[in-house]
């Protein structure tokens, strides 16, 4: 492989499921130290909070349990984001669709993922989001991520030899 593989991360608003995902993703990378073999990256599809930080709660419930959540929200920039990143892993079924909107001519269609189908553990239909919730939400939005970042990083790995 010479160039490296380019992973997006989506949600809604880019500031709790989609940076945690980088967040987790990134440090699987860096414990298998792979990390020149990636560029790992987050968005939303609405760009309510573009230019923020991650939520705060966000922030603290992953750095109690060893993440750097540091991205900035960003909105998903259509066609760019689908030309740039070689795999685009949704968190819920509106990320999805929207998604599969932007790409209007199903050119991307077989770039784009979702989540919880790397999930190994969590028997879910989309990664819930946790900004109305308590610090249980939070923990729950960690514990399947790390399922499914685990699952998406083996399927990753296994295809591309790594």
């Amino acid at each position: 492989m010479t160039k490296p593989l380019h992973v997006l991360f989506v949600c809604l608003g880019n500031i709790c499921r989609s940076p945690t995902a980088e967040a987790v993703f990134k440090k699987i990378v860096q414990d298998h130290n792979l990390d020149a073999k990636f560029v790992i990256d987050s968005a939303g599809t609405a760009g309510h909070h573009e230019g923020e930080e991650a939520d705060p709660r966000t922030i603290d419930h992953g750095l109690q349990r060893g993440y750097n959540v540091t991205s900035i929200s960003r909105p998903f920039k259509n066609p760019k984001d689908f030309e740039n990143f070689d795999y685009i892993v949704v968190m819920d079924e509106d990320n999805y669709s929207e998604l599969l909107r932007f790409d209007s001519r199903k050119n991307y269609k077989t770039k784009i993922h979702k989540m919880v189908q790397f999930c190994k553990i969590h028997k879910l239909k989309i990664v819930p989001d946790p900004y109305y919730g308590g610090p249980e939400a939070f923990e729950h939005v960690i514990d399947v991520l790390e399922d499914a970042c685990q699952g998406f990083f083996e399927k990753i790995k296994t295809e591309h030899n790594l």
